[in-house]
């Protein structure tokens, strides 16, 4: 468990973030290993109905997620504060509410499966397998919530090598599962979706092994949730959870946009979506790693250092974009293939990716500036900020671009808001009133 309130920023930040990259790459490799399996060995309709799926049930997981992104904030502020009484008693808390949610939105999510992808206007030589696929995936919600809020609260005190281990795991048995279930026993769609759960289940069932023999002296105790103790929770997580609705809800709109253009745009924007993601991942890895040492820090109210943070994690964010962005622009078309080979969904693909790349620097600075101000427990503030960013900015400026330059205006409308909503954000950060944010009395 590290202190951030003292020691090199840099160096801190440089070696925290490094295992939440790694952790972040891993866990898209899941999606990513699972695609490639399903993309050569089913087809590019098959391939079209995960890329729904997946997208379809992180709308309706986002919610649940964002609640469990707000320990990062409580747990990370309590220890700066040193209060150790109260990190028993939020933990036992954010026990049973993630517990409750989790159930309540896998049900839900089962239940209706149809409704949710007929609101995306899913194509219908697809709509079975995608049904198939999110039914079987909602149905293990509970064991990827587990294990994500055990790596939170983790990283919260300064350990992202732990939870390192956690998804290293889920890895391996994704490689081995999937193509075991999708290509051995024949099992098609049903196999995709088991390879993941199963996989993500023995992540959470190591953590909690492992937990359970590093501290064998501290066991684990459920207590009746105090008020206090709720409302702060709920005060943080519904604004956060709203957060991952409005930017996963802003994913289904463009989706429903690019399944208007054709079965080639599906498969080739599915492609480009895992490639996009990979390329994201440090600006996000990093963004956590902001998150997690200014919430120590402001909860010592240790403010030049938070300034510092800031300017570090600018300075790593951007550099690393720019780079990622230059090897994305130039291996776009080979990378796509990857994925799959009709010609006119490679091409579609590869555009996307080439327009995009020259805005990844923009996300970046988004993220560091939003993740300072998550650190203060700002939650409606940033959820605020990606209001703007997704439904004021994105989901408008890809329609508009769309209607102008057909196909290719999907990235280039997406990529104008990672752009302008990076000024808003800094605005906030610059001039806003999230330093005056209380959480503990």
């Amino acid at each position: 468990m590290k202190n951030f309130t003292e020691g090199s920023i840099a160096r801190h930040l440089g070696r925290f973030s490094l295992p939440i990259v790694v952790s972040s790459l891993l866990q898209v490799s899941i999606q990513l290993i699972n695609g490639l399996w399903v993309g050569n060995l089913l087809g590019s309709a098959a391939f079209g109905a995960v890329t729904v799926g997946t997208i379809l049930m992180m709308v309706v997981f986002a919610f649940v997620m964002g609640v469990n992104q707000a320990t990062l904030t409580i747990f990370a502020q309590l220890r700066g504060r040193g209060d150790t009484d109260a990190v028993h008693a939020y933990l036992s808390t954010f026990a049973i509410i993630l517990v409750l949610l989790s159930a309540l939105i896998g049900i839900a999510g089962y239940v209706f499966a149809d409704a949710l992808l007929a609101l995306l206007n899913t194509p219908p030589a697809i709509i079975d397998e995608a049904r198939l696929y999110l039914q079987i995936t909602f149905a293990g919600t509970l064991l990827l919530v587990g294990y994500n809020f055990i790596s939170t609260v983790l990283r919260a005190f300064g350990d992202s090598r732990t939870p390192l281990y956690f998804v290293l795991l889920a890895t391996l048995l994704i490689i081995v599962l999937s193509p075991l279930f999708i290509g051995v026993f024949q099992w098609g769609i049903a196999g995709a979706a088991s390879a993941v759960i199963a996989a993500q289940g023995g992540a959470f069932l190591y953590s909690l092994v492992h937990l359970a023999r590093k501290f064998p002296g501290h066991g684990f105790h459920l207590r009746l949730p105090q008020w206090l103790e709720v409302r702060t929770i709920l005060r943080l997580g519904i604004p956060s959870g709203a957060q991952m609705v409005v930017i996963h809800a802003g994913t289904t709109v463009i989706l429903s946009l690019v399944n208007s253009l054709g079965a080639h745009a599906v498969a080739g924007f599915g492609a480009a979506q895992r490639l996009d993601h990979l390329i994201l991942l440090p600006a996000v890895a990093l963004g956590t790693a902001v998150t997690a040492m200014a919430g120590q820090n402001i909860g010592a109210r240790q403010w030049p250092r938070v300034a510092q943070i800031t300017r570090a994690g600018i300075v790593y964010n951007t550099s690393i974009m720019l780079l990622l962005a230059s090897v994305l622009y130039i291996w776009a078309q080979p990378l796509v293939r990857l994925f799959i080979q009709d010609e006119a969904s490679v091409a579609f693909g590869t555009h996307y990716l080439k327009t995009i790349a020259f805005f990844y620097p923009f996300i970046g600075l988004n993220f560091v500036f939003n993740s300072v101000v998550r650190g203060a427990g700002a939650m409606f503030q940033v959820l605020a900020l990606n209001i703007i960013s997704l439904w004021i900015l994105r989901v408008p400026l890809a329609y508009w671009a769309t209607s102008v330059y057909g196909d290719t205006g999907v990235a280039l409308g997406i990529g104008l808001s990672f752009m302008l909503s990076a000024g808003f954000s800094f605005a906030y950060y610059r001039w806003g009133r999230w330093r005056d944010k209380r959480l503990f009395k």
